[in-house]
């Protein structure tokens, strides 16, 4: 952390942008599509239909609370995919179009998250993942290698409210079991991350990503407002190895 702040005992921390980034969906789609199904698209084909089914994630994710939601919820997002593409991609079988649509769906972590997470760790700070996501989130932090260094994880489709409601910050104080004046809450969005956790009383952190950080998809949506604590990555939450 910054020197002049006293560190927290607790660190909140959104997934998608901060933690975890998507690999670009749209060669493997495009690939697996002619493998599987021997229907060619276009990468200008594929680009909107697979952008159009992440804002359709997005504003859905909190009804998959568990595992026949989260099929209703996939089911539906390659119904967008359908949709956009039409003719013989429309024409598929739905199941089968939705597994091809999940596989070239890849998540990893970032190339500074285990390592910050780490070290906060190391100086005793509670962890928790706070993030707007449907119940497949553990799954996908265990696939990233960094579920072992967290303290807990709390998702929007399980607690039935999104970021920036307060209400799910406070059930993420709750896991970390920390008050408010002792925590941070580090995420991408200014919208969904910096006004709930302020809404929460929890002070934010703005994690600002370059494009492409690690090989992996930008989320942010806009250039952020100039009121808010802002970092370029997750290292910048750690002591600078020169202070003493």
């Amino acid at each position: 952390m910054s020197p002049d702040l006293a560190p927290p005992r607790a660190v909140l921390l959104d997934a998608l942008g901060t933690l975890i980034g998507i690999e670009p969906p749209w060669q493997p789609f495009v690939d697996l599509l002619e493998l599987r199904h021997g229907i060619a698209i276009t990468l200008e084909q594929a680009v909107p239909a697979l952008r159009a089914e992440m804002e359709y994630y997005r504003g859905h994710c909190q009804a998959a609370r568990d595992a026949a939601s989260l099929a209703v919820l996939r089911d539906d997002c390659a119904r967008v995919v359908a949709d956009a593409l039409g003719g013989r991609v429309a024409a598929l079988d739905r199941p089968a179009l939705t597994r091809t649509l999940l596989d070239a769906l890849g998540f990893a972590a970032y190339p500074d998250a285990a390592a910050a997470l780490g070290g906060l760790r190391d100086r005793g700070v509670r962890l928790v993942v706070l993030s707007n996501w449907d119940i497949s989130l553990h799954d996908v932090l265990a696939g990233s290698g960094l579920a072992g260094l967290l303290d807990g994880v709390v998702c929007s489709a399980e607690q039935g409210v999104a970021k920036p409601a307060p209400e799910i910050f406070h059930a993420a104080l709750a896991v970390a079991g920390v008050p408010a004046e002792l925590a941070v809450h580090v995420g991408d969005s200014y919208a969904e991350d910096v006004l709930g956790a302020r809404a929460a009383g929890i002070e934010p952190v703005l994690l600002v990503r370059a494009p492409g950080d690690g090989g992996l998809l930008s989320t942010q949506e806009h250039s952020p407002p100039g009121d808010v604590r802002t970092i370029h990555s997750l290292a910048e939450l750690l002591p600078s190895p020169n202070l003493r």
